[in-house]
């Protein structure tokens, strides 16, 4: 990116110019039609956010409290598996990008690069957990990001079974050979390889045959025993689910979709988010995550009962154009939206967002 982008469509359109296209297709590409992944951003649109004026806020104060961890805004960086299929330096570049931005890190399961050498980084790591068959591997995992000082564990509960990715399985979506989930006993096992036959996708078959397909809330409250780390449940939509989360010792909850990846059909995460904060009344954090896009758009989540936001393609695309520095290029763009956002609408802080009046537009006038 020789002339720095002023958007995050920017950066989205030359990363869709530097990707191959089957790699773009999977970090873009949401499940069977595609009506969630369009629907996330479809209903930031949506939501208009009333300012305050006369309030006397000039320099607004944008950290925030995530999951126990301290960081310079109301955004972490959500997990997404591979980072090296989208720059050799993977993880380690976004691990430190974040850390010169003062936001958490959530590290995959699948990640392509060892959590110690992204803890070696520094920086507040997050860790995300899916739910393997291997519950040996699940507690091999707990102790290294516990010994590691990550601050949370991130449970996400809406996979397996894997989502019905159309374009990964119209491509034959296969990982690059220099490309492995170097944190599992075996990364090699259950992975076609780019050049080997087969026509569906390798990604969906592998994370189907290390996943166990059970997870339940028995199995919550069995993690909540194993750790000793805060622990957050990804991909929870309904509010009745919200409240069991509390129940079985969530410390908070991450309203999402997955991206639009999983179940298509399913409401956006921001569109939830209101219900979800009315059930659990203050009693656990609620991040939301699908479609942010602008520093606006943070605001607007925030306004609806969101603590923070989970950032994903934006960190991607960032990451393909131009790595560590692409980066931060996108955390860049969106403090800077964010922190202009704050004051335009008169406020002094992320707190002061939940007094913002929200209204929704029509779906032919988006705001």
């Amino acid at each position: 990116m020789p002339v720095r982008p002023l958007t995050i469509g920017e950066v989205e359109q030359a990363a869709e110019a530097a990707l191959p296209p089957e790699t773009w297709d999977f970090v873009s590409g949401g499940s069977d039609a595609e009506v969630t992944l369009r629907a996330n951003r479809a209903a930031f649109d949506r939501i208009a956010l009333t300012p305050r004026v006369l309030t006397g806020v000039t320099a607004p104060d944008t950290s925030a409290r995530l999951a126990g961890t301290d960081s310079t805004l109301p955004m972490a960086v959500a997990p997404i598996a591979y980072h090296r299929l989208y720059h050799p330096d993977g993880e380690l570049a976004v691990a430190r990008a974040a850390k010169t931005l003062g936001v958490p890190l959530t590290v995959a399961t699948l990640s392509s690069h060892r959590l110690e050498d992204i803890a070696a980084v520094g920086g507040p790591l997050w860790f995300q957990l899916y739910w393997l068959r291997d519950r040996g591997q699940i507690v091999d995992l707990l102790r290294r990001a516990e010994a590691l000082d990550f601050r949370c564990v991130m449970l996400t509960v809406d996979c397996p079974p894997y989502g019905r990715r159309l374009r990964d399985v119209r491509n034959g979506f296969r990982l690059p050979h220099d490309v492995v989930a170097a944190n599992l006993a075996d990364p090699h096992r259950h992975v076609a390889r780019a050049g080997e036959p087969g026509a569906a996708s390798a990604i969906a078959s592998h994370t189907d045959a290390i996943m166990h397909p059970a997870l339940s809330w028995r199995d919550v409250a069995w993690v909540r025993e194993n750790t000793r780390l805060p622990l957050v449940l990804k991909g929870v939509l309904d509010p009745r689910d919200a409240v069991l989360a509390v129940e079985h010792g969530a410390d908070a909850v991450v309203v999402s979709n997955h991206g639009g990846r999983q179940f298509d059909g399913a409401p956006a995460g921001v569109a939830a988010l209101p219900a979800v904060a009315e059930a659990v009344a203050g009693r656990c954090e609620l991040l939301v995550d699908g479609g942010v896009r602008h520093g606006t758009d943070v605001l607007k989540a925030l306004a609806l009962g969101a603590d923070g936001v989970l950032l994903g393609r934006p960190v991607m695309w960032g990451l393909a154009t131009d790595g560590e520095r692409g980066v931060e290029t996108v955390l860049t763009i969106l403090r800077e939206e964010f922190t202009h956002a704050l004051a335009l609408t008169g406020c002094a802080g992320p707190a002061a967002a939940r007094d913002l009046r929200v209204t929704h537009v029509r779906e032919d006038r988006p705001c």
